[in-house]
């Protein structure tokens, strides 16, 4: 569903006079790193918002730059949907943090709102996982509003900006109904509610704020709740109960045996972050520099949430706090909930580690060029002076770029040098032997991502894509990969031909797979779904069966009667077999 960019872009190239200089496939490339560029661009506004000096502004980009192996993908995978998306989500946070400025004119404040709108609806529009990204930057709206630290009627605009953002994108998906069911319009929805109904939720005492802000977190919580079970009633939709299986399972919520959840399960982007990943952060010092700043900033952030629930007026209590006020400005406080927020979701979830490790680069380099943390940090230790702040301010921020400039600039230039070409002879020889022996109209079945590949390389038919985001595809998918289960050749050729499948692909790199352990290979998944036990040593569930047919993808090789009837090999080579299913009246 997620596929606007291309459609945009492939008018475009029509549209511009460069076909004669420039193939589509290059056009492609190029369009997705300038928008990388502004993903860099986004990230030094940001920090520059931030600290007020663009010598933040640098400090980030470089530090996104040298820590590319894990702030993007963009470099190994390029038409990957977050590569698209995470630019304008860079624009979003840009715009949110100009937007929560104080003393802005309400021509300014107006240009900015329209500024987020666009963002998060291009950002919206091209990632399917959209959704979950913006609930978490909704909890954090909410939970900076219910300590009174950000303007409230900000707040209230960027709930709604995110609701009207996600409903013109259901639209533009032809009313896609896991955008309806989401959490994420409950949630605001919920939010939007309670605060027409608790109208003086930040007035009282400590006691009485505390009261107040228990009871409006448990009405927020129960009406999201109420809203989603709701909405989903009247829908019928189960578009996402997969990932909710998929959560329930990785925090020890109890096992599952549901192939879409356990596919989930095993891949290792969606496992914990490695802790590798703090070492090599460490090297250019971005995380050293980042826990520093995130203590100090945490620390100024539960005070002020303190300070604002007590709502003293002491003159002798607000000049001690003084100083952390200056610290944390709402921009700030924004900025400093969501990589909070978003480095608890790269811990748990490996995939996501690009959201936080970008924003990391932003909010280290922020802290290390901000005349507030400096001005705190030498009064803790008693050393403050404004002369020595100021030359702290701009000479450490100086050496750390001089430092990563002579760590890692030869290797960046080494490897700009480095010309790579991919080879892949196998994959080629197939997608040329489709191209010339099969007709425009057949229909092939096989696994997810090489029928990514032979729609590309060859226009051809599918019966599975990688859209993973509908239960109708899921249980297609599901299907489909029985090919490699232990069934009988009479059901699997009945399960490709229900679908018209004309043609089947094979590959050995899954039949025989070795790259998972026992029990997260694909055909341990398709086995424990089915109820059978799995191949090879090692425990089974007690209530898992013997299959009563072997497996599939191994014994069609032999050419045995009950599969030579339904299935004639017509390709073969060392990775894939092509197997064309017989038309039986």
């Amino acid at each position: 569903m997620n596929v606007y960019q291309e459609v945009f872009l492939s008018i475009l190239y029509r549209i511009l006079p460069i076909q004669q200089y420039l193939e589509p496939v290059y056009f492609y490339i190029y369009t997705l790193f300038g928008l990388q560029a502004v993903y860099v661009i986004a990230l030094y506004v940001t920090s520059w918002l931030l600290s007020g000096t663009w010598l933040s502004g640098l400090l980030a980009a470089c530090w996104y730059v040298t820590n590319r192996i894990d702030t993007t993908r963009v470099e190994f995978t390029i038409p990957l949907r977050e590569n698209w998306a995470l630019p304008f989500f860079a624009v979003q946070i840009a715009a949110i943090t100009y937007l929560l400025r104080t003393h802005l004119q309400p021509v300014q404040e107006r240009l900015t709102l329209m500024a987020v709108f666009i963002a998060t609806f291009l950002f919206s529009l091209t990632w399917q996982f959209n959704q979950f990204m913006m609930l978490i930057q909704a909890l954090a709206l909410f939970i900076l509003d219910c300590f009174d630290m950000l303007p409230t009627a900000k707040v209230m605009w960027l709930y709604i900006i995110q609701i009207s953002g996600l409903l013109l994108v259901c639209v533009l998906q032809f009313f896609n109904s896991m955008i309806l069911g989401s959490l994420l319009i409950s949630f605001n929805a919920s939010v939007l509610i309670a605060r027409t109904i608790q109208k003086n939720l930040k007035k009282g005492g400590l006691l009485n704020r505390l009261g107040k802000l228990i009871l409006h977190v448990l009405l927020v919580l129960c009406l999201t709740l109420l809203i989603n079970k709701f909405i989903k009633k009247i829908l019928n939709l189960e578009s996402d109960e997969h990932i909710f299986k998929f959560l329930k399972a990785k925090f020890g919520f109890g096992a599952t045996r549901d192939f879409d959840a356990n596919l989930y399960l095993c891949e290792e982007a969606f496992g914990l972050l490695p802790l590798n990943t703090f070492s090599r952060l460490s090297d250019t010092l971005l995380f050293y520099v980042y826990i520093f700043v995130l203590f100090f900033m945490t620390v100024a952030a539960v005070i002020i949430a303190f300070w604002n629930l007590s709502g003293s007026n002491q003159v002798q209590f607000m000049e001690k706090m003084e100083e952390c006020t200056v610290t944390l400005k709402p921009d700030a406080a924004y900025n400093l909930i969501h990589t909070i927020l978003f480095g608890c979701l790269a811990l748990s979830t490996m995939r996501m580690k690009y959201l936080w490790t970008s924003h990391m680069c932003v909010f280290a380099s922020f802290g290390l060029c901000s005349t507030e943390v400096w001005k705190l940090t030498l009064k803790c230790i008693h050393l403050y002076t404004s002369q020595r702040t100021r030359v702290i301010k701009y000479s450490v921020p100086i050496m750390t770029l001089l430092y990563i400039s002579y760590k890692f600039w030869p290797g960046i230039m080494d490897e700009l040098s480095e010309l790579r070409e991919f080879y892949d002879p196998d994959t080629v020889e197939l997608m040329n032997w489709i191209k010339s022996n099969t007709p425009n109209t057949a229909v092939f079945a096989g696994s997810m991502q090489l029928l990514a590949g032979v729609k590309l390389c060859t226009g051809r038919t599918l019966t599975n894509h990688p859209h993973y985001e509908d239960k109708n595809l899921r249980e297609r998918t599901k299907q489909i990969y029985q090919i490699y289960a232990k069934r009988s050749p009479e059901d699997v050729y009945r399960i490709l031909r229900s679908f018209g499948t004309d043609y089947v692909i094979l590959e050995d790199s899954i039949c025989y797979e070795r790259r998972h352990s026992r029990g997260c290979r694909l055909r341990d998944l398709l086995d424990i779904a089915n109820g059978h036990i799995m191949d090879g040593l090692g425990e089974n569930e007690p209530d898992l069966k013997p299959s009563l047919y072997p497996r599939f993808c191994e014994e069609i090789k032999k050419n045995l009667p009950p599969y030579a009837i339904h299935f004639t090999r017509v390709f073969q080579n060392k990775t894939f077999h092509v197997y064309k299913l017989a038309k039986h009246k």
